[in-house]
């Protein structure tokens, strides 16, 4: 069955505000850094999700946000996701820890070099063009890259 989430890049400027995913155990994103927020509660809208997940991850109210996309994942064997990407860059309040790994402000040009989904690239990319309004979809074998496909169009 394919789920639902909400992920989304808090800007400030060139800094993009990343999780480094380091604290939970058997977490299928250890080590990599992602962008904040997480699973659709029971009747949740994507921009529902979004606000309440970065409440919880960051401590962060947003007060500027724009949906850039749904990517589809697929990956054999498991439930496919449906993830609303989000970009911010309004937001208030105080930042605190997260329970789900560090949160850091990271330049654009270095978050190129951090450990990520190969997949997260070709979205992040896509963030950084302004890209109109994109379906993106990712499959996965064994957490390889197997096919992307951007509107309807094989990328790789």
């Amino acid at each position: 069955m394919m789920q639902n989430t909400s992920l989304c890049y808090i800007t400030r400027g060139d800094e993009v505000l990343m999780l480094h995913r380091v604290k939970k155990k058997n977490d299928i994103n250890r080590d990599k850094w992602i962008g904040i927020g997480g699973k659709f509660e029971e009747g949740e809208s994507p921009d529902e999700c979004l606000l309440r997940e970065a409440k919880e991850e960051t401590g962060l109210t947003l007060t500027a946000w724009r949906c850039r996309g749904v990517v589809t994942y697929l990956s054999e064997g498991e439930d496919g996701e449906y993830m609303y990407l989000f970009t911010a860059d309004g937001f208030e309040g105080q930042m605190k820890e997260c329970d789900e790994g560090d949160l850091q402000w990271v330049s654009r040009d270095f978050l190129d070099e951090l450990p990520k989904w190969e997949g997260d690239q070709i979205f992040l990319d896509l963030l950084w063009q302004e890209a109109p309004f994109f379906l993106l979809t990712l499959r996965y074998d064994h957490g390889k890259l197997t096919e992307a496909v951007l509107d309807g169009k094989k990328i790789r």
